[in-house]
């Protein structure tokens, strides 16, 4: 199809109207949200371009279409076991999961407008990474609940993890090990990283021993690089991040002719199904996806059903022990 026979699109809009895609597509849903000098420009550059909005789509707003827009990282494998399980709790309740993924070139504006365009009554995002502005934006057009993240604002909803008792339980779990040298490979500046980092200084203070953190990420590579640093002076014992990361930390130890957990423990976190692997076994916290998505999917389904006011859902991550905890070695 050439340039002059091709459709003109929301983005073609914006372009011309000089706004984002979202603000084009909350003109064109007739929603709030835009100034009238702003509305007007939009609808200006559209009737000049000659854009027709899909008619499917509006059919799909004109009523009721029971479908929850779900948005996860590509780059996460913990989200694919959220998006899991919200398609059954979704369908326990009568609803369908559309997804729409955050990945390389598809930040989260974009997912979540295409999630909207398809008439999503409401959103779920995992882990998001907007600012409490852009998300109280979002959520005064539908719905909106964030899973995996709390500091979102008066306007939406979130369903998280207690970071602070899961990373008290890691802690005191190694203490019981007999472990005094435990230290923290951090997830860098991803969602929830900053809680774990602060709540492991304060519990190793508590337990009067010292905190060492060293930097780390999401995946297994940031994990090798994390366990390279290690090998330098190894602890006895290691909390990571998550899973992927501290399947990372542990082949760079075993690389370096460590054994797991004989010189080192390890814990993870998340009890993702890597953990649970017959040559992994590692010990991680769990953050049980299923009862997360169960979660976000009830809050989703109540504030479309007619609850008006955002909630908050806090729930309580638990110890899974396996094969890379045990006693701290006796190094005098």
């Amino acid at each position: 199809m050439s340039e002059l026979q091709r459709r003109p699109t929301l983005m073609d809009v914006a372009e011309a109207a000089g706004v984002s895609r979202a603000l084009v597509s909350i003109v064109m849903r007739g929603a709030p949200g835009a100034a009238e000098s702003t509305r007007q420009r939009v609808l200006e550059a559209a009737h000049h371009l000659g854009y027709r909005a899909d008619s499917r789509a509006r059919l799909l707003r004109s009523s009721r279409t029971k479908l929850l827009g779900l948005i996860f990282s590509t780059s996460q494998p913990f989200h694919a076991e959220i998006v899991d399980a919200a398609y059954a709790e979704a369908s326990a309740k009568g609803y369908e999961i559309a997804l729409s993924a955050v990945a390389n070139g598809r930040p989260e504006p974009r997912a979540i407008e295409a999630l909207l365009d398809v008439g999503a009554e409401a959103l779920i995002i995992i882990a998001p990474t907007l600012s409490v502005e852009e998300l109280e934006f979002h959520a005064r057009q539908v719905p909106l609940v964030s899973l995996l993240r709390d500091d979102v604002g008066d306007l939406v909803d979130s369903v998280s993890s207690d970071d602070h008792a899961g990373i008290t339980l890691a802690v005191d779990h190694l203490v019981s090990l007999g472990h005094t040298r435990i230290v923290h490979v951090d997830g860098g500046s991803a969602v929830s990283a900053g809680n774990r980092r602060e709540r492991y200084r304060t519990e190793m203070i508590r337990h009067g021993l010292h905190p060492v953190i060293i930097p780390g990420g999401t995946g297994e590579e940031n994990g090798m690089g994390a366990g390279q640093i290690l090998q330098a002076d190894p602890p006895t014992a290691v909390i990571a991040f998550n899973d992927r990361c501290a399947l990372g930390i542990m082949e760079s130890l075993k690389t370096a002719g460590l054994s797991i957990p004989a010189d080192i423990s390890v814990l993870g976190y998340d009890d993702s199904h890597f953990a649970k692997l017959s040559y992994v076994q590692l010990s991680s916290i769990s953050q049980d996806a299923p009862l997360l998505a169960a979660a976000a999917v009830g809050r989703a389904v109540e504030r479309i059903e007619g609850e008006r006011v955002p909630g908050r859902v806090v729930r309580t991550p638990h110890l899974v022990l396996r094969k890379t905890t045990a006693q701290a070695p006796n190094r005098n």
